[in-house]
């Protein structure tokens, strides 16, 4: 489950990248009066937060399998605490407004960024059920 969980966060930070067209539909959108130059650096801006959070991710999925995997006990802490992180940064991604009054990143992006909470929940249960 915690690869899988990997595997997720390694998607929902890599689909800006992918996607960038819909990310600066949803900010035209906003802000009509913006150039190509500020869309561009909105867009750019938008992808490279996700993929920095994206690697933090990563990082906290691979040490929580190693935690488990070496048996440390302190892991179902770990997990749990980075869950945590986690769900917030997702509920943020879908609930901040920009100045505009909108969301400000586009809610499929953010929609994608809860799945990984959606496995790391998956895994943190099993984790405290064994307790």
């Amino acid at each position: 489950m915690m690869f899988g969980g990997a595997v997720l966060t390694l998607i929902a930070a890599l689909f800006p990248l992918i996607d960038q067209p819909a990310l600066a539909d949803h900010l035209r959108a906003g802000y009509p009066a913006y150039g190509p130059e500020e869309i561009g650096g909105a867009v750019t801006a938008y992808t490279v937060i996700v993929a920095v959070v994206g690697a933090i991710g990563l990082l906290g999925w691979f040490a929580t399998v190693w935690a488990v995997r070496v048996g440390k006990g302190w892991a179902r802490w770990l997990a749990s605490g980075l869950l945590a992180i986690a769900a917030v940064i997702a509920v943020a991604g879908l609930t901040v407004q920009d100045v505009n009054g909108q969301v400000g990143l586009a809610p499929l992006v953010g929609w994608i960024q809860v799945l990984p909470c959606v496995a790391g929940l998956a895994a943190v249960v099993p984790l405290w059920r064994r307790a």
